[in-house]
């Protein structure tokens, strides 16, 4: 057994071994992902050895062979090799791997069917993300390039007994160069389409004898993939930089320290999510025998039908007759226009006409890098990381460790919601008169523009979003590892995390304000020939609905006319571990590993307040249904707590040379947490449909056989992984009452995967890494399927709720008959509709037990007929469970694969070599109900590269195309709220990137 460095890269007393290599771009990425290769060709090997590279998986220093675990280890050149410019990427270099962006602030990174499917602030990513062997919860390793990296090690399967909380898939770890005793220095140019221009700079300088430092930075600057046919404009360009200083000190044979500092930012016009797809669901004209009015027709419309992705229905626009807004728009009185000849009155106008449609006739391209959009997006993000690591000899056979890390990341990004325009809808308030003929002074729409505090004047419907996080996190590790002489060796640790989060996610819409100023903030009593908003502070008065009128830029964030979500959660988590390592005979070991983990989390809930207010002398809004005018009242904390133990098991055998079979049983855990708050809807105003504030923690125990096999001659490696995975309570989120509503579901998750290289001449090499998976949710699971509420019930009908509340319902179609057939509630169809989904005390209830304020909307009286959504439909109103029993877990494709080829000539003073590489990934589904809608069809990837190098100078040019063929597939999709119509979120590839580069070593 041999020490592990509390960091990647070199270590002066010649802990770590490090195998003279050529300067090139010439070696297999799978090879090293196979674990049976280094990517240089190393002096002392055969002529066509695929060679070693070591590793610290088990945070010590081992051999890849050695190691039983599925565990890839690309170096910096095999990155580059393979154009795997960011973990992003890394996909393509390790199988039963998949990732995609998320869309607010985060990704997706899943092995083997198992990734961060739960969205929440209090949520954690089921693959632990480290930088240097530093956990890190939020952080930009998916989103920055990488820079001066030694390698990035990917374990798969559970790894909590080394790496902690959150390892239930298993562990990214990136691991930088560091400080080294000799000069180097490196830099880079590079050029290529879209405007591209990268550089990349190294330099290492020795002080002394013993202490050492590095700097490294890098910058990216490249036009935008995506066009903006409005404004005849690219968007989604980047402009990134990185930098890294780093400090060695060894003063004696003894102890070692190490202090690094990385900083990542990033500032431009980036879409956090590619084009918004919709198949137009219509409206209802009929029910029974009932003809519906062409005012409450597209209530019964969810705006988006689940069609599959892939039909050019897909690129409408929603159905948008039904928005609750646009109803309480057209009540907005601006005046009457001039009577015609004969008339006595003039026709009365309001904000929008009656039943209008913003989307009405509206399509897409069909092309999923076109949008759009009015409005520029902005994407920017900064990160710090700063890290000590200290080492000390207690003596021969003990050293201790000690890590201690700073991280800081904030996030900000807005964009278009729907990135598709509307329609013109807002009427003009010019030249309209008052009930007497009098001019109307000061309306709100002049020549139809209405002005917006955070979106400006438009006449059309507009939507924009604002997502933002601010994350500091503190982490200590002590870890005390053996190294004896006999056959038993150990590690022991402990650790301590504290991570504070405030996450916020914004929903500004023109229609939101126009509401709020003018409908529930209009100045009443006033001048009949005068519209005037009040730009109230406080109910003193009235029932008042604050308005923010700060900018997006400078957002003062206490408005009630835009949508928060806003979500503070303070993480402490304290572990101890062990692991021990006994060599029970002849090329035979046993390892037993335990982990005791005390997670408490404190989440502050922050309720939404979009379009609600209040009246101070009731304490309560009458008419929104609000408790407060300004701001976000925070309720009580929510303090859960957990205790887990974990560990595994594992035996591993060496029956003949080159060849270790190994078994393993290990239990994995991921805290829980609580669901974001809703919207704070006064329940002694307004029924509200109930939801699960909390979610469990997910437990997995999985099992893992494999073997690690080289052949005599080093030409030959294939290595062979079959894993079967049992989780309790696997976490998954969907959009309910705009929130992420995350559930739990018991599944399991089983596959092989295959590793392999050959190199049967010194010159040419092949590799491949294929995964075979198969994921299950347990029997009897079952969940309610937003864009199916129904479940083909014919009896039921689903029914869009009153502005203030989030999501659709069902209600009984025999209920919405008598809405239509009594001429009470027909007078007032779109509030008894409203009633179906929840009672209201203003605009009226179907139930004596929660009866409204007047007699005229007490529905229940007029139609003879009593019902209570919360107690008499299915789920408090909700809809039907869909039954996904055996259904395939998100992102889980039944396959991956990648192949790739090289070849190298050999000239004087020179090497050319050649690669190709060539991904594909099998169909899968992005949500659990696994419906024609939810599919993701295969895709596939092809990338080539060519490299000339000039050992002697220590100089290389390099050229690469990557995704050869321009394909554009969805990799990725999500479905958004009720209220913003189910419309779908989609997420694809970069185009055909290509590129020169040219590096110089010192």
């Amino acid at each position: 057994m041999r020490f592990a460095p509390a960091w990647g890269g070199f270590n002066r007393m010649g802990q770590l071994k490090r195998a003279h290599t050529k300067w090139v771009v010439t070696a297999s990425v799978l090879a090293l992902t196979s674990g049976i290769s280094h990517l240089a060709y190393a002096q002392d090997l055969e002529p066509t050895s695929v060679g070693e590279i070591i590793v610290t998986a088990q945070k010590r220093e081992q051999s890849i062979r050695d190691v039983p675990i599925a565990v890839s280890a690309l170096s910096a050149e095999n990155l580059d090799s393979m154009k795997i410019e960011g973990g992003s990427e890394l996909l393509r270099a390790i199988p039963n791997v998949t990732f995609s962006k998320s869309n607010f602030s985060m990704y997706n990174f899943a092995i083997r069917g198992i990734g961060t499917k739960a969205l929440s602030a209090a949520s954690d990513p089921a693959v632990a993300v480290s930088f240097n062997n530093t956990p890190l919860l939020r952080n930009r390793l998916f989103e920055s390039e990488y820079l001066d990296v030694s390698r990035v090690e990917v374990l798969r399967g559970p790894q909590g007994t080394l790496y902690g909380r959150n390892a239930t898939a298993g562990v990214v770890n990136m691991l930088p160069n560091l400080p080294r005793p000799d000069f180097e220095a490196l830099a880079k140019a590079e050029a290529g389409n879209y405007g591209t221009l990268r550089g990349q700079a190294m330099i290492n300088i020795p002080l002394t004898d013993t202490f050492w430092v590095r700097a490294a930075g890098s910058i990216t600057s490249r036009d935008g993939f995506d066009h903006n046919t409005f404004k005849d404009e690219d968007v989604n360009g980047r402009e990134l930089w990185s930098t890294r200083l780093s400090a060695a000190w060894e003063p004696t044979d003894r102890f070692r320290a190490n202090l690094l500092w990385e900083h990542f930012e990033e500032d431009d016009d980036r879409l956090r999510t590619g084009k918004q797809l919709c198949t137009r669901a219509p409206s209802m004209t009929r029910i029974g025998s009932t003809d519906i009015p062409a005012e409450t027709q597209g209530r019964f419309s969810q705006g988006c039908l689940p069609g599959s992705l892939y039909d050019d229905a897909a690129y409408s626009a929603p159905n948008g007759a039904g928005m609750a807004q646009m109803f309480m728009l057209n009540s907005i009185s601006l005046g009457f226009k001039p009577p015609l000849p004969g008339e006595f009155f003039g026709e009365g106008v309001g904000a929008v006409n009656p039943a209008i449609d913003p989307y009405a006739g509206v399509t897409q391209s069909k092309n999923l890098r076109e949008i759009a959009t009015a409005y520029d997006p902005r994407y920017v993000a900064t990160n710090d990381v700063v890290q000590l690591n200290l080492e000390l000899d207690i003596n021969e056979k003990l050293r201790l460790y000690s890590q201690t890390a700073y991280s800081k990341d904030e996030f900000w990004a807005t964009q278009d919601y729907a990135r598709y325009m509307s329609n013109e809808i807002f009427n003009s308030s010019d030249g309209l008169q008052d009930l007497f003929g009098n001019p109307m002074i000061g309306g709100p729409a002049p020549d139809g523009y209405y002005t917006d505090p955070q979106l400006g004047a438009s006449r059309r419907m507009e939507s924009v979003d604002l997502s933002q996080s601010d994350n500091r996190q503190w982490y200590q590790e002590f870890r005390l590892q053996s190294d004896l002489d006999g056959r038993f060796n150990f590690i022991l640790g402990t650790n301590y995390l504290d991570f504070k989060t405030q996450d916020d996610y914004y929903v500004f819409n023109n229609t939101f304000n126009y509401l709020a100023e003018y409908f529930y903030g209009r100045v009443i009593p006033g001048q009949l020939d005068k519209i005037e908003t009040r730009k109230c502070t406080d109910g003193s008065v009235d029932e008042c609905i604050y308005v923010d009128y700060s900018s997006i830029d400078n957002l003062a964030g206490d408005g009630h006319n835009y949508f928060r979500s806003k979500n503070e959660v303070h993480t402490q988590s304290w572990a101890v571990f062990g692991e021990g390592y006994w060599d029970i005979g002849d090329n035979k070991r046993l390892t037993i590993g335990l982990r005791y983990t005390d997670d408490t989390k404190t989440t502050t809930p922050y309720p939404s307040q979009l379009l609600l207010g209040s009246l101070d002398a009731l304490g309560f809004g009458p008419l929104s249904g609000g408790s407060s005018v300004r701001g976000y009242p925070a309720d009580p904390e929510v303090k859960q707590s957990w205790e887990a133990l974990t560990g595994r098991a594992v035996f591993d055998w060496k029956p003949v040379d080159g060849l270790m079979l190994y078994a393993s049983y290990s239990r994995g855990y991921k805290g829980g947490g609580t669901n974001p708050p809703r919207a704070g809807i006064n329940q002694q105003v307004v029924q509200y449909q109930p939801l699960a504030e909390s979610f469990e923690p997910e437990y997995v125990n999985a099992f893992e056989f494999g073997s690690k096999f080289l052949n005599s001659t080093g030409s030959f490696g294939l290595n062979v992984t079959a894993f079967y995975y049992d989780y309790t309570d696997y976490q998954v989120s969907q959009i309910v009452d705009r929130i992420s509503l995350n559930e739990n579901f018991d599944a399991t998750s089983a596959g092989v995967e295959f590793e392999a290289i050959w190199r049967p001449t010194p010159n040419f090499r092949m590799d491949a890494n294929v995964g075979f998976l198969k994921t299950q949710i347990g029997e009897g699971e079952g969940s309610i399927d937003v864009m199916n509420r129904t479940q083909g019930n014919e009896d039921w009908l689903v029914v869009r709720p009153w502005v203030q509340v989030p999501s659709n319902c069902i209600a009984p179609k025999h209920m919405v008959e008598a809405i239509y057939a009594h001429p009470i509630t027909n007078s007032l169809q779109s509030y008894a509709l409203s009633a179906l989904c929840g009672g209201s005390k203003r605009i009226g209830s179907f139930s004596p037990d929660f009866p409204a304020d007047a007699i005229i909307y007490q529905y229940d009286f007029w139609t003879g007929l009593e019902y209570n959504p919360l107690t008499d439909a299915p789920n408090g109103g909700r809809g039907f469970e869909a039954d996904i029993s055996g259904n395939e877990l998100p992102n889980a494709p039944r396959w991956t694969v990648n192949i790739g080829a090289q070849y190298t000539w050999h000239f004087s003073g020179s090497e050319l070599t050649l690669r190709g590489d060539y991904y594909r990934q099998a169909d899968s589904y992005f949500r659990v109900y696994n419906t024609e809608y939810d599919e993701i069809r295969g895709w596939d990837n092809v990338n080539l590269a060519a490299t000339w190098e000039f050992p002697e100078r220590n100089l290389a040019v390099q050229a690469y195309v990557k995704n050869l063929f321009d394909d554009a597939p969805i990799v990725d999709a999500f479905t958004n709220s009720d209220d913003s119509m189910l419309t779908t979120n989609v997420f694809t590839l970069d185009p055909r990137l290509w590129g020169v580069s040219l590096t110089k070593r010192f």
